[in-house]
């Protein structure tokens, strides 16, 4: 026990340039003679926190930082060699005698390597624990830790110590984890994603070529993501947009823009390229916030992790998103020294004899692929009709993502969008691995191995996984997180593709639930031309489902008009109430990733002859005379289809009497 060692809180405040990345922390009460090191190994980074002396011979101590990739193990124990970090009380102790505090999975996965190149022992701690004790201690003792960045400002939060809890905290590093937070030691990890931090820089390498994640936030700052994002405007125009009031900015889809581009990869600016990353996963992460603080009740975020490092863009992404997705109800707090926290908490266990054999009680999480995807809901065929179909949500997966809760026929309601949608699969598909189509990219996935670029939390933790919280060593942690070379040919375009579909089926999958379950929904149906009629895609997303849901939601594909589902009953747009969603400009703006709600609206396409009317008015209504007319013959195809249908079914049913 190290109850001689403990961490003194007393008048702790921040020193130095207050505006720089992790300045130290000064304690005036802490002993300066006995320094005193915690450890956070990540998956990637190892973060350091360490006390030292100020200098010129006053009391007190500083809290100081320090960070090393996880590849420069030897880099950390020289560093730690040359600031003497391995005192013991102001004396060099037997090396058997020194313990460091130490989370992470590396903690456990390094700790033969710690001892034998610096003969140390590490007194491994719950990382999750570790976590929010650091969180708990920014807030609670260092007056100006939390801030808000938007818009370019950044403000102070006056956080209460009496008024603090709960709050969610979402630690972005490799993959995301997502706590609710309710005392100094209580929380849950309520959830997580394995699209982070890690996906980010694993991405960059492979498309942008850059070396450090530093590199890559860099190049973002240069980028516009509008080269490859497709926007609203690209889908609806601009005349449309002003008639609905649509933001002819709004991202629809993340790269959506590829799929109809003749450019390879190295056509493209690799600033470009890192701007359409960072927003299209920075977007995602707040968005997966959102959903779970709402879902919670919780209207005060924090978030923290290596991969914020104060970037202005990822900031300002991240406030911008929350702020959309709650109409302003909700903030998103930042904190400084946001990728320590683990570390800092740590450190806080020096002497703090509670510290020991800490439990931590957490919703159990299994692997998604574990799982089956057959629905449970034991409703049969027969029991289907008009009257208990409703509510249900209506998940289009076109090149975006767009959640719409229908409650009867012809009342329906845009919830939510979702960015990462099909075009954002294909896109990246073509970019990293060169392929022409959907179907083909979908074939290379079938041959491929995602485990080859995926991190697994094996990878991070060892073989035993993460135990305490039910993550098997086989769960990955963070897509594309193992990938080390910036070298895209030094990987099989297979295993890049199975990585790609897991990565983002999953997450639609995890969206929808979130989605359903925060509406009070039971049923869930997917429709759109990059999910339907293909069977894996269609697996994946059901797995998912029934992994989020632990089997409580069903999950139906409609293929066409008339599809025969998993349970055998027949359903069509008219009895499922959305046959108006069919219609010409209909399926154009509600099945977008922008904001929309009401009733189907009905769009005049008349042209208004008015004196000044320019000729890109009149191209822009000609092309949506257009437009309008090749989806009403579809519409047109599809009735004829489901007559046919319902006819057919009629005579096999009298047929069957007779």
């Amino acid at each position: 026990m190290d109850r001689g060692r403990a961490v003194n809180l007393s008048g702790a405040e921040i020193r130095g340039d207050l505006d720089g990345r992790n300045p130290p922390i000064f304690l005036p009460r802490q002993p300066a003679a006995s320094p005193l090191l915690a450890l956070d190994i990540g998956g990637t980074l190892i973060k350091l926190v360490y006390t030292a002396s100020c200098g010129g011979g006053g009391d007190g101590a500083e809290l100081r930082f320090a960070k090393f990739e996880r590849r420069r193990l030897e880099e950390c124990f020289e560093f730690v060699r040359a600031e003497g970090l391995l005192r013991c009380n102001g004396t060099r102790s037997s090396k058997q005698n020194v313990t460091l505090k130490a989370t992470g999975g590396g903690a456990y996965k390094f700790a033969d390597d710690f001892r034998e190149k610096l003969g140390v022992c590490l007194d491994k701690l719950d990382e999750m624990d570790s976590v929010v004790s650091g969180a708990n201690f920014l807030l609670q003792n260092i007056p100006g830790a939390a801030f808000t960045h938007m818009n370019g400002k950044r403000s102070p939060v006056d956080v209460s110590p009496n008024n603090l809890f709960p709050y969610l905290l979402v630690n972005i590093g490799s993959g995301v984890s997502i706590l609710k937070v309710t005392g100094n030691r209580n929380f849950e990890r309520v959830t997580g994603t394995h699209i982070g931090g890690g996906t980010m820089f694993g991405l960059a390498k492979l498309l942008t070529g850059c070396k450090s994640y530093d590199e890559f936030l860099q190049l973002s700052q240069k980028g516009d993501n509008f080269v490859l994002d497709l926007i609203v405007k690209d889908i609806c125009g601009e005349l449309v947009c002003q008639k609905q009031g649509l933001s002819t900015s709004t991202l629809a889809s993340s790269f959506g823009k590829v799929i109809t581009s003749k450019k390879n990869l190295t056509d493209y600016k690799p600033e470009d390229l890192a701007s359409t990353l960072l927003s299209a996963f920075t977007y995602n992460i707040a968005q997966i916030a959102f959903l779970v603080a709402s879902l919670l009740g919780l209207q005060r975020v924090f978030f923290g992790g290596s991969y914020i490092r104060g970037h202005k863009s990822t900031m300002e992404n991240i406030s911008y998103a929350i702020d959309f997705w709650s109409q302003s109800q909700m903030q998103a707090v930042f904190l400084r020294h946001e990728g320590y926290l683990g570390a800092l908490g740590a450190l806080m266990s020096y002497g703090d004899p509670s510290g020991e054999d800490r439990t931590l009680e957490e919703s159990q999480e299994k692997e998604p692929h574990h799982e089956s995807a057959a629905p449970v809901d034991g409703t049969s065929a027969d029991e289907e009709n008009d009257s208990n179909i409703f509510p249900y949500l209506l998940v289009n997966i076109g090149s975006g993502v767009s959640m719409i809760e229908v409650i009867g026929k012809g009342k329906f309601e845009r919830i939510i969008g979702s960015h990462l949608g099909g075009g954002t699969i294909l896109g990246l598909a073509r970019l990293l691995t060169g392929c022409s189509s959907y179907e083909e990219f979908l074939e290379l996935s079938q041959r491929g191995n995602n485990l080859s670029v995926d991190l697994t939390v094996g990878d991070i933790y060892g073989e035993e996984g993460y135990p305490k919280i039910g993550l098997p060593a086989s769960t990955t942690a963070a897509s594309f997180g193992k990938v080390n070379s910036s070298k895209l040919s030094e990987y099989k375009v297979e295993d890049l593709a199975a990585a790609l579909l897991n990565s983002f089926t999953y997450n639609i999958g995890q969206i929808a639930y979130f989605v359903a379950n925060l509406s009070g929904l039971k049923r869930i149906f997917f429709r759109g031309a990059y999910v339907c009629g293909h069977e894996k895609t269609m697996d994946k997303i059901s797995r998912s489902l029934k992994y989020w849901s632990k089997g409580e939601v069903q999950t139906t594909f409609l293929c066409h008009e008339g599809f025969l589902g998993t349970l055998g009953a027949f359903w069509s747009y008219e009895n499922m109430g959305i046959d108006g969603l069919a219609a010409h400009e209909v399926i154009r703006e509600v099945l977008l990733g922008a904001p929309y709600t009401g009733q189907f609206p009905s769009l005049p396409l008349t042209q208004q002859q008015e004196n000044g009317e320019n000729t890109t008015l009149e191209g822009e209504v000609e092309s949506l005379r257009h437009d309008n007319a090749v989806l009403k013959a579809e519409v047109d195809r599809l009735q004829r289809e489901n007559a046919e249908l319902k006819a057919y079914l009629a005579r096999s049913g009298e047929a069957a009497t007779l």
